[in-house]
This record gives C-alpha cells, structure tokens and sequence, in this order.
C-alpha cells in the first residue's frame, strides 16, 4: 500500500458497504448491523463526511455500482457476500470453543466492534497499517470502545506478526483462535503469503482455523480478474495498492499443508467463490509449530 497513506481499498470497500446496504435483498446477505455500524466509524474516524455517507447510501448509487461492475464481473455483490463469510467463520469458531479473534488488515471492518458485547469472554484482536489504523482508533474510541476488542497499530511488512503478538500479553498462543485474512492476502509477495500462514499456526492453539479470500491465477501467470485482467491490474499498481499473489484453487491445499495448515473445503460449504475471489478456509494441522 502506499507508505503513510490510510488504505484507499480499505475506504472503498467501506463505501461499498453502504451502498450494498441500499440494494433490494441484500439485507439477507450482509450481516445485522454492519451497514449502520460503517456508516458510524467512517464519519467518526474522519475518514468520510456524512455527506459522502448519505450519498453512497443512497438507492440510485447502486446503479452506479452496478454500471462498473464489468471491471470485475460479480465483485459489487461480492463484498456482501464475503462479509457474510467471514463473520460466519468467526461465529462458528467460537461455537467450536475459540477464545480470541484475529483480523488482519482489518481496515474499517467492524466486526470486532458489533461482536465483542455480545461474546464478552472472547478476545477480539485487529492489525492494520499504523495508517489506516490511527483512523480506525479514533472513530471506535468515539463511537464506543470494549474492553475486549484490541486494536494494534502495526505494519507486517516491517514486524513480524509472531513478534506483534509476543508483546501483547491478552493474546494467548496456546489458545484456540480463529484468524481473518479477508482481501489481504493478493496485496503480500508470496514468501510473504507463505511466512504469514506459518506464523499464524505458531501463534495459535490447537483447534485454531484460519479464513481467508484469494485471488486465482490465469495460465500465463497472472492474477485472474476476469475478461479486464491487464486493466484491472495496470489501474491497481497505478493507486499504489498492485496484486502481488495469486494462486490456481487446486494448488491452495498444497501450500497450506506445507505451512502447517490443513485445507478444509467444508468450512467454505458449496460456494467457494464470489466476484473475482476464491473463500477458503483451514484447520490449524496437530503438532505444527
């Protein structure tokens, strides 16, 4: 992303948020509350006016959405969709005995927030760019802080995660965990990807699984964004935030196991993709490190 710049993805996907919550029938998708709690931190970071809220809330944007949906085929409802995973992931977790949350690159998401009163045993934990994070930070202290939910200022690209949570002493490495890694992984260079699964095992317990979203890889090497590939990528590197990752779906399996995880298409269930991105889910493999 762009050094000491909040993440403009980060912003759009909020955006696109609110406007998905103004599409017919999309209030069955996205999860309870999520529209109304974006619209709050956007206006109380500063990262959005009201107007802008009230203008990307409004009914007739979604047509607008919809016209340049062609730039990646199905990603508008998509983001709806991955949300919805996500937070699936993270409840079934904690029915499954997790005790901590883990979001990486959380940007304006706000599960954390909306969830945490209601599991007041579990330990919600967010890592973003000191950037976008210091936005973050300041409109959660507005709207409301909990107890439970911990918000970490941190660039990976410079400290290691293991080391981030090292000196956290809420965070419990023996711990049953569930960890996000929603719209992150395509922004990392693949020994990052590789190292970052690694270090995920090592920080978690057994039981621990990890969810995350991916982009496929077209035959020629490169990301698969659909029929506007070399568009989409050109116009990616050009706002600072290019796709670094990409990985053909049957390969996934393979590179989780190598890096202490066990591929679990059952978590993900019979849609494994939306948009342009894949979902996937793994349990943490026993007796990895």
């Amino acid at each position: 992303m762009r050094k000491d710049k909040p993440s403009r993805t980060a912003y759009k996907v909020a955006l696109n948020i609110l406007t998905l919550g103004a599409k017919p029938e999309m209030d069955k998708v996205l999860p309870a509350g999520i529209v109304d709690a974006t619209a709050r931190l956007l206006v109380a970071s500063g990262a959005a006016s009201e107007r802008v809220v009230r203008w990307h809330h409004w009914p007739k944007m979604v047509s607008i959405y919809e016209a340049f949906d062609w730039m990646l085929p199905g990603q508008f409802e998509a983001f709806a969709h991955r949300k919805a995973f996500c937070e699936q992931q993270v409840r079934d977790g904690i029915d499954a005995g997790a005790t901590q949350i883990l979001v990486l690159g959380a940007g304006y998401d706000t599960m954390g927030w909306r969830l945490a009163p209601n599991f007041p045993d579990v330990n919600f934990f967010e890592i973003d760019h000191p950037a976008t994070a210091r936005l973050k930070a300041k409109g959660i202290k507005e709207m409301g802080p909990h107890d439970n939910l911990h918000l970490i200022s941190e660039d990976l690209g410079k400290r290691k995660l293991v080391d981030v949570l090292k000196s956290r002493d809420s965070w419990d490495r023996e711990a049953q965990a569930v960890i996000i890694a929603e719209g992150l992984l395509m922004y990392l260079p693949s020994q990052a990807v590789y190292d970052l699964f690694r270090q995920c095992g090592s920080i978690s317990g057994d039981g621990s699984r990890i969810a995350f979203t991916y982009i496929g890889k077209k035959p020629d090497g490169r990301p698969d964004a659909g029929r506007w590939t070399g568009f989409m990528l050109w116009t990616l590197k050009v706002n600072g935030e290019p796709w670094l990752w990409s990985i053909q779906p049957e390969q996934i399996g393979r590179v989780l196991k190598e890096n202490g995880w066990t591929y679990s298409p059952e978590l993900v269930g019979d849609i494994n993709k939306r948009g342009v991105e894949f979902f996937g889910a793994a349990h943490k493999s026993i007796g990895t490190i």
